[in-house]
């Protein structure tokens, strides 16, 4: 079956029922669930009705959405503290903007969790979705099948995937981890430092930056002891101690007067234990950490990498809402927008200045 055909029994379909949903109408076409999405996306860029989750539902151009409309809007994110309650509050003043409703669901960086928020937000019948997954890059052929299974705009935050991983590719807003990494390694560079220290807590950012590392240690001549050592972010774990003295070491016997370590926690801690060693911060050790949420409140405030993250929530809703507010088959172009962190010079790396770029 062409097309068009199948294009005009969906909407004889949807004339007759109102509503649609893909399970019925791959079965009922006999052609597959992704067959009948694109025929619905088409149809939903025509203007001849709107995509839902599961399915469709009835419209016409002029009950499309418009500026100011209450749209609802889903964001699904790993966490509402720390580094995402800039985020869910730079989506939430944009969706005001909007006139537009934000509906919030928290996986606590669970998979399984997420896969039930997330059909907890589609289920009430969200016109788009904002998406910070718990899953890693490691994970992108199960991303992209999970992407692939929602039938309204998506726009990720903070991840990068799509295609050959996903069907098709996906709008995304994220922070240039790997720019941010530079950043720090140059001022460290700038400061004199030749030999640093890095400590990466296992997350999905620490792969964007492992690639800023790598770039700058070969641009900027620099050598590199990247530790295998787990910091602790608290003191609560009876092996904390045992932990940050073996990073301290591994940058003691590596000569390395200098340190860059995600995260904000991580550093504040590893600070604490160099001064019960005895070391001066910065004039024996020099750390910059990365994030920014609580660097200041540091017993000696840290110098930090600050992503922009109320920018990213943003940015993120805005290209999302342009989507869904766009006149009836003029879809905008997909976009990846990567935005760039800054540097905020305190006294832990021994150059208080103002914010520094390369």
């Amino acid at each position: 079956m062409l097309a068009p055909e199948r294009h005009e029994l969906i909407l004889r379909s949807l004339r007759r029922h109102g509503r649609l949903r893909v399970a019925e109408l791959s079965a009922e076409l006999g052609v597959s669930a992704i067959t009948v999405r694109r025929d619905l996306a088409e149809l939903d860029s025509a203007g001849l009705l709107r995509r839902v989750h599961g399915g469709a539902i009835g419209t016409s151009p002029a009950a499309g959405p418009s500026q100011g409309s209450q749209l609802t809007v889903g964001i699904v994110v790993p966490s509402s503290t720390f580094y995402y309650t800039d985020v869910i509050r730079g989506a939430e003043a944009m969706a005001d903007r909007y006139g537009a409703r934000l509906v919030l669901g928290v996986s606590g960086y669970d998979v399984a969790v997420e896969q039930e928020r997330l059909e907890k937000v589609l289920g009430i019948g969200v016109a788009g979705l904002l998406l910070s997954t718990a899953l890693g890059d490691e994970r992108a052929a199960e991303v992209g099948s999970r992407l692939d299974g929602i039938d309204v705009p998506v726009v990720l935050m903070e991840r990068a995937f799509g295609f050959p991983h996903a069907e098709r590719e996906y709008d995304h807003v994220r922070t240039d981890h790997a720019y941010g990494a530079m950043l720090a390694l140059r001022h460290f560079r700038s400061l004199g430092h030749t030999r640093i220290g890095i400590n990466l807590n296992a997350s999905v950012t620490a792969y964007w930056l492992r690639q800023g590392i790598a770039q700058a240690a070969e641009t900027l001549g620099i050598d590199l002891l990247i530790s295998p050592v787990v910091l602790p972010a608290r003191g609560e774990d009876p092996d904390t101690i045992a932990q940050l003295d073996a990073f301290l070491d591994e940058c003691e016997s590596y000569g390395a007067r200098a340190m860059l370590v995600h995260s904000d926690e991580h550093a504040a801690r590893l600070v604490e234990r160099a001064m019960e060693r005895g070391l001066r911060i910065p004039e024996d050790l020099s750390v910059i950490a990365y994030n920014d949420e609580t660097a200041a409140l540091a017993a000696v405030p840290l110098t930090a990498v600050c992503p922009p993250k109320l920018m990213i929530g943003e940015t993120a809703c805005e290209l999302l809402l342009r989507k869904l507010q766009a006149a009836p088959g003029r879809t905008p172009a997909t976009q990846h927008l990567s935005l760039l962190p800054t540097l905020k010079t305190r006294i832990s790396c021994g150059a208080l200045t103002t914010t520094a770029r390369p």
